[in-house]
Protein backbone atom coordinates (compact mmCIF):
# COMPACT_ATOMS: atom_id res chain seq x y z
CA UNK A 1 0.00 0.00 0.00
CA UNK A 2 3.46 2.63 0.28
CA UNK A 3 3.17 2.10 -3.29
CA UNK A 4 -0.21 3.39 -3.79
CA UNK A 5 0.56 6.59 -1.54
CA UNK A 6 3.63 7.67 -3.60
CA UNK A 7 1.55 7.42 -6.52
CA UNK A 8 -1.12 9.58 -5.14
CA UNK A 9 1.64 12.31 -3.38
CA UNK A 10 3.12 12.02 -7.18
CA UNK A 11 -0.12 12.56 -9.09
CA UNK A 12 -1.13 15.56 -6.48
CA UNK A 13 2.59 17.18 -6.64
CA UNK A 14 1.86 16.80 -10.78
CA UNK A 15 -1.55 18.05 -10.73
CA UNK A 16 -0.15 21.41 -8.47
CA UNK A 17 2.48 22.09 -11.15
CA UNK A 18 -0.51 22.20 -13.53
CA UNK A 19 -2.72 24.18 -11.48
CA UNK A 20 0.81 26.38 -11.01
CA UNK A 21 1.23 26.80 -14.99
CA UNK A 22 -2.37 27.84 -15.49
CA UNK A 23 -2.56 30.35 -12.70
CA UNK A 24 0.82 31.68 -14.48
CA UNK A 25 -0.97 31.96 -17.92
CA UNK A 26 -4.16 33.54 -16.31
CA UNK A 27 -2.43 36.30 -15.10
CA UNK A 28 -0.80 37.45 -18.02
CA UNK A 29 -2.47 39.92 -20.28
CA UNK A 30 -4.11 38.78 -24.07
CA UNK A 31 -4.09 34.79 -23.27
CA UNK A 32 -5.58 32.74 -26.10
CA UNK A 33 -8.14 30.89 -23.92
CA UNK A 34 -10.33 32.85 -22.20
CA UNK A 35 -9.60 33.85 -18.65
CA UNK A 36 -12.95 31.85 -17.86
CA UNK A 37 -11.65 28.67 -19.27
CA UNK A 38 -8.41 29.30 -17.25
CA UNK A 39 -10.00 29.35 -14.24
CA UNK A 40 -11.88 26.20 -14.69
CA UNK A 41 -9.03 24.72 -15.12
CA UNK A 42 -7.33 26.30 -12.35
CA UNK A 43 -10.09 25.07 -9.87
CA UNK A 44 -10.47 21.67 -11.73
CA UNK A 45 -7.09 20.92 -11.37
CA UNK A 46 -6.66 22.53 -7.53
CA UNK A 47 -9.75 20.53 -6.47
CA UNK A 48 -7.99 17.02 -8.16
CA UNK A 49 -4.48 18.29 -6.04
CA UNK A 50 -6.45 18.22 -3.32
CA UNK A 51 -8.50 15.31 -3.08
CA UNK A 52 -5.30 13.35 -4.43
CA UNK A 53 -3.20 15.00 -1.25
CA UNK A 54 -5.79 14.07 1.19
CA UNK A 55 -6.52 10.55 -0.05
CA UNK A 56 -2.39 10.14 -0.26
CA UNK A 57 -2.05 11.48 3.65
CA UNK A 58 -4.76 9.75 4.63
CA UNK A 59 -3.65 6.42 3.59
CA UNK A 60 0.14 7.30 4.84
CA UNK A 61 -1.33 7.91 8.32
CA UNK A 62 -3.70 4.67 8.40
CA UNK A 63 -1.18 2.15 6.47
Amino acid sequence: MKSATVIFFILSAILFLGTFKYFLVYKRPGVYPPKQVLKKRITALAGGCGICLLVASMLSYFL
